[in-house]
């Protein structure tokens, strides 16, 4: 058999990363740096003592004169001799240089604390997010990925503070507390036993008092969880809830739970602030005794007055200690209840062991053999049989197709194959390799798995394909010498934190998988096998539609601005030159929305924000300064005033609202209220928000497109002036911020067909859109720019959870991804269920010329697709009903037979 991995045990224990206990857990990984904070602590305590004790001296000796019977006594202070006044500068100076010194250990020790905390911390939700990666597949689906996100996130963020306060906090605060009550005692016996004893019923009663505390603070975190994860299935089910008219429900739902989170709050804030004041209280009565007995012994000659305020100096320093040592247990059961639940969570449930995802540099990959599956059988969480003693063998190269109903079992053989799942029983051998001990930097290279749905991560489309190819660093990143000493320093704490010390920045892109050398290999590669997928066009068109950095491609500019003559040609030997506007300087274009009139460029950023373009200070600068202020909000109330009229009574989603693309619904009631104010206080007199609300309706206005009559030629002369005034006062740190439009140079800003149009398609014109970008395609693919807009279309950021993309394209983008990396079997699971059957069929015969040679599982949504592999395997309540060749299996009154006349 080929791969040891007889040391990898999938047993389902893991190894879990934390102690149980939240001590054992602080003790483990930061012993060393508790032990290095002590001596400072020490140090402060003695410092602390003191400073306690100067102020005795300084009142007793220096003001008092004890020790200076005549004006001319001197005493031995540091080896010198001092008389009283010199004597007492000494001292003072003496007393400021022990604040400063116990000021500067504080600070060091909180530093180091506070390094520590965030140090610790950081391991935690490393441990934390660790363990979600080893979870096996079922855990996913009884968690809400909210719920998990804030106890990772936002439930041990109280942990931080507290570990690096859990030690340390207790032995200085006890010291300083220790230290005063000392001195106190000390001084004088009976008022040391005071201060004692109201610290010993401050110590005992109010702990008592907390303990209600700890069970609402827990029910509190556990609610906002709650809360979280409620939250995020409205999002996801918001198309359901929109469906359903079950909106109100849901927000009564809420309402309840937020009720319910307010009673607990609301009774966890009255018990802690009547903890708060009885603390303070017993804090505030100690004076009034130390004034009382204190005072009276100091009459009756059995205290002096130095030791008297002594004493209540040092009491002065001791409430704050005692309390923070009150609150710091407070906090320690407050955050050990925060641990134990979520140690709880995340050890509930079998997880893969580390070594299972360990980094491997060149693992061994079965390339050849059979595919042997014996016995194996899968519970799930009921303890069902959903796969019931599989057993099969077939060539590693060849093509399987699993047939079966819903609930068969098909879709999880396809899991167990993929090793996404581990059976319950049984082997699976690839090659004379193990599956179930090897490791996921042997599987996750020798297997690929595409389900129903496809997950795409909200990066670009390229990104969304490398990234099966990101296994390891392959080639470690360059840096400048600067930069080399912050990642080293960086990757040293990642290392005491327990983290991963692999760099992010390295190369990731194992390019020798992808049988390829580059990235300009890479990108021509994954042109192919979008092809394969049937979705080249559809990235081509992206690709149009994007805007390309030409610092990437030193000649895209040159061979853009070519395309853009060739179209101008093409157009003027066809006759149809008029059916595209071309931007010109002195001309204003009908067929673009004024605000691009205006600015004839494209917005760089947000400054110049079309959406939001009457809120920019220079834009309503050059309105003023032009004159066109005035004209530009009677326009704007004009156009909310016609919007009124045509569109209150229409019902949501009549087409007039796509046509006027600038108005929205929802917008209609905010206008109505401007137009009563304006018609009430008249324009000038409305508030500043709302004219500008009004202008912005006029910079959207196109004047072919909305033939509303508002633009006639002295309106456009007027916007060609102010267009000219704009550039020419364009203030410098703004000059970055547009892209303006001219006929001899790329526009960055813009996408590509924009640039390569030089202009707006006309309206009015039949197929006008669709016969222009279609000569575009024409002229791209006779100018040899096809690969290179893919390649921008590649670029495209596809959204969350690629939202942005058709349902269909995520599923192909998702098919490349397993493909790019050349596994030795594929597993499709229902992948392309969604598609059309041609769509389906086009798509279907790609993967099985891709996949020549190679070993292929899928899991067809219709039988009669399973004539195109060589083996047939049909699922029948868990069990393999039939095994064979599909035109043996068709006509032998079996199980596929029966299916195929179902279908």
């Amino acid at each position: 058999m080929k791969g040891d991995f007889s040391l990898i045990q999938y047993n389902g224990t893991g190894d879990f990363p934390l102690e149980r206990s939240l001590f054992g857990f602080i003790i483990r990984y930061s012993k060393r740096d508790q032990l290095l904070i002590v001596p400072l602590v020490v140090a402060s305590m003695v410092v602390y003592y003191l400073s306690l004790d100067l102020p005795k001296t300084i009142i007793n000796q220096a003001i008092q004169g004890v020790g200076f019977p005549h004006d001319d006594s001197v005493r031995r202070f540091l080896g010198m001799d001092l008389e009283r006044l010199p004597y007492l500068l000494a001292l003072s100076v003496l007393f400021l240089a022990l604040i400063v010194l116990n000021g500067w250990l504080k600070f060091q020790i909180n530093t180091m604390k506070g390094w520590m905390g965030e140090r610790m911390l950081r391991r935690l939700r490393y441990a934390l997010f660790d363990h979600i990666l080893r979870f096996p597949l079922a855990r996913f689906r009884r968690v809400k990925a909210a719920e998990m996100a804030t106890m990772v996130k936002d439930e041990v963020e109280p942990l931080g503070g507290f570990i690096g306060e859990a030690l340390i906090t207790p032995l200085f605060l006890g010291g300083q507390a220790l230290t005063a009550m000392f001195f106190i005692v000390y001084q004088q016996v009976w008022l040391g036993l005071i201060a004692l004893a109201v610290v010993g019923v401050q110590a005992v009663v109010i702990p008592r008092l907390r303990k209600r505390l700890l069970v609402l603070s827990r029910e509190r975190q556990l609610t906002a969880r709650a809360l979280a994860g409620r939250i995020a299935e409205c999002v996801d089910g918001a198309a359901e809830i929109h469906a359903h008219d079950t909106s109100n429900w849901e927000r009564a739902e809420i309402s309840a739970r937020l009720g319910r989170i307010f009673r607990i709050r609301f009774e966890l804030y009255q018990r802690k602030f009547l903890v708060k004041f009885l603390n303070n209280f017993l804090s505030q009565v100690t004076p009034f005794l130390f004034y009382t007995v204190g005072g009276y012994l100091v009459i009756v000659g059995r205290l002096d007055i130095g030791a008297l305020v002594a004493v209540i100096a040092a009491y002065k320093d001791l409430p704050t200690p005692v309390k923070e040592l009150i609150d710091w247990d407070q906090q320690r059961l407050d955050v050990e209840i925060k641990y134990n639940q979520v140690v709880e969570q995340f050890s509930a449930e079998e997880t893969a062991p580390a070594e299972l995802q360990a980094p491997l540099e060149a693992p061994e990959l079965p390339r050849d053999g059979r595919l042997k599956v014996s016995a194996i059988t899968l519970h799930d969480d009921a303890g069902a049989r959903v796969v019931d003693g599989v057993s099969f063998e077939c060539a590693l190269k060849e093509h399987i197709a699993i047939v079966g109903r819903p609930a068969s079992g098909a879709s999880e053989l396809a899991q167990l194959l993929a090793r996404l799942v581990m059976p319950t029983n049984g082997s699976i051998e690839l090659g004379g390799m193990d599956l179930t001990r090897a490791p996921e930097a042997v599987t996750g290279r020798a297997l690929a798995y595409v389900g129903a749905p496809a997950y795409l991560f909200p990066l670009s489309v390229r990104e969304n394909i490398v990234y099966s190819l990101k296994h390891r660093p392959v080639r470690p990143a360059q840096y400048e010498d600067e930069v080399r000493r912050q990642r080293d320093f960086e990757l040293q704490e990642a290392a005491r934190s327990g983290n991963s010390t692999l760099d992010v920045n390295a190369e990731w892109i194992d390019y020798a998988a992808a049988g390829v050398a580059g990235r300009e290999e890479l990108d021509a590669r994954i042109a192919e096998l979008l092809a394969v997928v049937d979705l080249e066009e559809t990235i081509f068109e992206l690709g149009l539609r994007g805007a390309a950095d030409t610092r990437k491609n030193s000649t895209l500019a040159e061979r853009v601005l070519a395309a853009r003559t060739r179209l101008r040609e093409r157009l003027a030997s066809l006759g149809i030159q008029d059916w595209v506007e071309r931007f010109d300087p002195n001309k204003y274009n009908r067929n673009a929305t004024l605000a691009e009139n205006l600015l004839f460029g494209t917005p760089v950023g947000r400054a110049f924000d079309i959406e939001d373009l009457a809120a920019n200070a220079y834009v309503r600068r050059v309105l003023h300064d032009t004159g066109l202020y005035e004209l530009l909000l009677r326009t704007g109330h004009k156009v909310a005033q016609t919007m009124v009229e045509l569109f209150s009574d229409l019902p949501p989603g009549h087409e007039f609202f796509a046509q006027y693309s600038f108005i929205r619904q929802e917008d209609l009631p905010q206008y109505k209220a401007i137009l009563q104010r304006a018609g009430e206080l008249g324009l000038k007199e409305i508030e500043e928000a709302e004219r500008l609300a009004l202008i912005s309706l006029t910079f959207k206005l196109i004047a072919d497109r909305h033939r509303l009559g508002l633009i006639d030629e002295g309106f456009e002369a007027r916007v060609v002036e102010a267009r000219r005034y704009f550039a020419a006062h364009l203030p410098e740190e703004l000059r970055r911020a547009i892209e303006f439009f001219d006929a001899q140079r790329y526009n960055s800003a813009a996408s590509l067909q924009d640039n390569i149009l030089f202009g707006k398609i006309v309206t009015g014109q039949a197929e006008a859109a669709t016969r222009i970008t279609a000569l575009v395609r024409e002229l791209m693919d006779e100018l040899g720019l096809r690969p290179l807009v893919v390649r921008i279309g590649l670029d495209y950021q596809v959204g969350v959870g690629g939202a942005r993309l058709a349902i269909a394209d995520r599923q192909k983008i998702a098919l490349v991804r397993a493909l790019i990396k050349r596994p030795e079997l594929l597993v499709v699971d229902h992948a392309v269920a969604g598609l059309d059957p041609a769509s389906q069929q086009r798509l279907l015969e790609g993967i099985l010329a891709e996949r020549k040679g190679r070993g292929l599982v899928w899991v067809v949504q219709r039988p009669d697709l399973a004539e195109r592999f060589g083996v047939v395997l049909v699922m029948e309540h868990g069990k393999l009903a039939e095994k064979g060749a599909f035109a043996q299996l068709k006509s032998n009154g079996g199980p596929l037979q029966k299916l195929l006349l179902a279908a």
